[in-house]
């Protein structure tokens, strides 16, 4: 599998994924304040929010941090990230979508990490966790496919295969692999 450097966009329908800049360290927080109680903690110090970007930026290919914007970039609607490679798979979360981005922007924002993470990338899985408390992008996930293979008190883990992907891709016709 090889992993891409930095990756600049992600382009989908109507939306795409746009690598983070330093400078999206307070839409970031805003993002994670006001629409990110169900992730983990975030500090509400700006400059932490900066120095956490200036540490994404110097590594780049250890993880991918993507802001969710239309299709010019005039709005962004949300944040997404990918992170923990492992050599068969990688986890994905801080999905974060604003109440006012449009009706299929989690959707096809979730399709667009899957095509990335899986043929850009070459990895056969994904792996991630969602709070229980967060039953909404629990039924999310098991709709378009993903299996719970664990819980604690917490979380639901989830597995996610390359497989399972193309057949939920045939069901919502996503976008083509290319």
């Amino acid at each position: 599998m090889a992993l891409a450097g930095v990756v600049r966009r992600i382009v989908g329908r109507r939306i795409r994924l746009r690598d983070v800049e330093v400078s999206d360290a307070e839409l970031i927080l805003h993002l994670r304040l006001n629409f990110g109680q169900k992730i983990s903690p975030t500090d509400p110090d700006p400059a932490k929010q900066v120095v956490l970007l200036q540490k994404y930026k110097a590594d780049p290919g250890s993880q991918y941090y993507f802001i969710i914007e239309d299709a010019d970039g005039a709005h962004q609607y949300g944040c997404v990230r990918i992170y923990d490679l492992k050599p068969d798979s990688f986890c994905w979360g801080s999905w974060i979508i604003s109440p006012d981005a449009p009706v299929r922007a989690a959707l096809e924002s979730a399709q667009l990490i899957y095509e990335f993470g899986f043929y850009s990338l070459g990895f056969p899985g994904s792996h991630f966790d969602v709070r229980k408390n967060n039953p909404r992008v629990v039924r999310f996930h098991q709709t378009f496919g993903a299996r719970i293979v664990a819980e604690d008190e917490l979380n639901f883990y989830f597995r996610f295969s390359r497989g399972e992907y193309e057949q939920s891709r045939l069901k919502y016709a996503g976008p083509a692999r290319g």
